[in-house]
């Protein structure tokens, strides 16, 4: 147990050294960049008639002081930290005085439920048919289903979302293909706008399905090739069990903890968005919004979503290695 506690706390230091890392170097990026925010917001006031140079004067002060540009770089950077301890991401840029906490837990519960429930059903569809055609390798049905999947896999995903939009939109216009629900809906929880957001996530859902079914496919019919080969299944075929409960409790369960790992890895992964498949079906997840923060030089939220996106990685990583050992007994702690 004490070993285990140690290779808890060994991980841990890892999780946020990759945090710490990843976030710095988020941030020296979008403060290298050549955009000031500060003057941007000025000239956009000024365009509105706002002319004494007082007044500018003490809002250009006002405006660096609210954005944590006061000092040098390295006290900058020192202050987004101690900001950053606070769950204080400052306020959006192009969105003031909006705080960028507030825009981001706008979008976040979009990509999440998008995100989690395709990365599941994707997971689900590829392993099982990956394990019936790893197993029953002579059915023909199979086959055809895999090759399918696997011919869809090298596609990328965007030209399958636009075939998808030109087909269900135009051709037969039978779902939505913009936005998360209609426009001008009653936003008040109800069955109907329960309804009216699966009718708009869909499309974006499907178009990953399809693509990425084919991967988890691939690697669990090459883990279950591997392992009907192994002694213990042998002898319980030639034992008389029955193939469903060979497959389900003597082969299925082994090659499913690297296909967990693999799950895990996913589902932290679900915080950086889909970027193009929320741009071609205008879904208001965060993928669209980092593409929105980065026209608009808004790199308070571009820093914010990195953020995100590397605490949900790093998580995620962090989670398989304590796990691993406790789920499977080959891997050692030492």
């Amino acid at each position: 147990m004490t070993s285990y506690l140690i290779f808890v706390l060994k991980r841990f230091g890892q999780f946020l050294l990759v945090v710490f890392l990843g976030v710095t170097i988020t941030f020296f990026v979008t403060h290298l960049t050549p955009i000031d925010p500060v003057e941007e917001s000025i000239g956009a006031i000024t365009q509105m008639g706002q002319s004494d140079p007082n007044a500018i004067e003490l809002m250009r002060q006002s405006l660096r002081e609210l954005y944590g540009m006061e000092g040098s770089i390295w006290q900058q950077y020192l202050h987004f930290w101690l900001r950053l301890a606070t769950g204080d991401l400052g306020p959006s840029l192009s969105a003031f005085p909006t705080p960028v906490s507030t825009i981001i837990l706008r979008s976040l519960p979009w990509t999440i439920g998008l995100m989690t429930v395709s990365t599941l059903i994707t997971f689900v569809l590829g392993n099982a048919i990956g394990a019936l055609a790893g197993y029953y390798r002579k059915d023909m049905v199979l086959k055809a289903v895999s090759l399918v999947f696997i011919a869809l896999l090298p596609i990328p995903y965007y030209i399958l979302a636009f075939v998808l939009l030109i087909v269900f939109g135009y051709l037969w216009p039978v779902l939505p293909i913009n936005g998360g629900y209609e426009m001008n809906a009653n936003l008040d929880l109800s069955f109907a706008l329960v309804l009216d957001i699966l009718k708009h996530s869909i499309l974006p859902a499907v178009s990953l399905i399809m693509v990425g079914a084919g991967s988890w496919l691939i690697g669990m019919r090459a883990l279950v090739s591997n392992i009907i080969t192994e002694d213990y299944v042998v002898f319980a075929e030639l034992g008389g069990v029955p193939k469903r409960r060979i497959l389900r409790s003597y082969i299925a369960r082994n090659a499913m903890v690297p296909q967990f790992t693999g799950l895990a890895m996913s589902l932290g992964a679900i915080f950086n968005g889909t970027v193009i498949t929320e741009i071609v079906f205008g879904y208001p997840g965060i993928g669209n919004l980092l593409i929105e923060a980065v026209h608009a030089g808004d790199y308070s939220l571009v820093l914010g979503l990195s953020a995100l996106s590397i605490v949900g990685v790093a998580a995620a990583v962090f989670i398989i290695d304590i796990l691993s050992p406790l789920i499977d007994p080959r891997i050692k702690v030492e």
